[in-house]
């Protein structure tokens, strides 16, 4: 059972964290809409649409993410009761996957906020202006929730390295007791 409360808390967690991926979403949908209704200039009439696309990405990953993580748990109760040993197994896999991703996730989002800082620095139109700050700043608020949920990641996964050890030594204290 110690597996099973570990899965579904990791899996709560997540589903408390990606509903910060949705307040960001609403916080750029809704610096869409003043820029659209109040803008006066170049520059902030030209955040409309990079604000309106950042907002609508965010909203996916986050609604995504959010119902995704709510049916794990779940389904986590489900395939523990079916098979535990399969289960933690496949858990095991999952988080070991998860983390290499991560690895790639840091390397590609800080490589994609330089190349929007440097068309930034070169180019001078508003468009282009208002398209490199909206990505830097959404990709900023990826890599800041996307940090916490490696952090989560790897502690559910040296918890369940944990688990494993114990059951190894228990298996060996049975097995030197016959």
């Amino acid at each position: 059972m110690e597996l099973l409360k570990l899965a579904t808390d990791w899996a709560k967690s997540e589903v408390f964290s990606t509903r910060f991926f949705i307040v960001f979403a609403l916080l750029f949908l809704v610096a869409s809409i003043g820029f659209w209704q109040l803008s006066k200039t170049e520059l902030a009439k030209a955040y409309f649409i990079p604000s309106l696309v950042a907002g609508l990405l965010l909203m996916t990953i986050g609604l995504g993410l959010f119902y995704t993580n709510k049916s794990r748990i779940t389904a986590f109760e489900k395939a523990f009761h079916e098979n535990a040993t399969s289960f933690y197994q496949s858990e095991m896999e999952r988080t070991e996957a998860t983390l290499k991703e991560y690895k790639v996730v840091f390397k590609v989002i800080p490589i994609l906020i330089i190349i929007a800082a440097l068309v930034l620095l070169l180019v001078q139109t508003p468009t282009w202006k208002a398209i490199s700050i909206t990505s830097m700043a959404m990709l900023i608020v990826i890599l800041l929730i996307d940090g916490t949920a490696y952090a989560r990641i790897a502690d559910y996964n040296k918890e369940l390295k944990l688990i494993d050890a114990k059951v190894k030594t228990v298996k060996k204290s049975v097995l030197s007791y016959d």
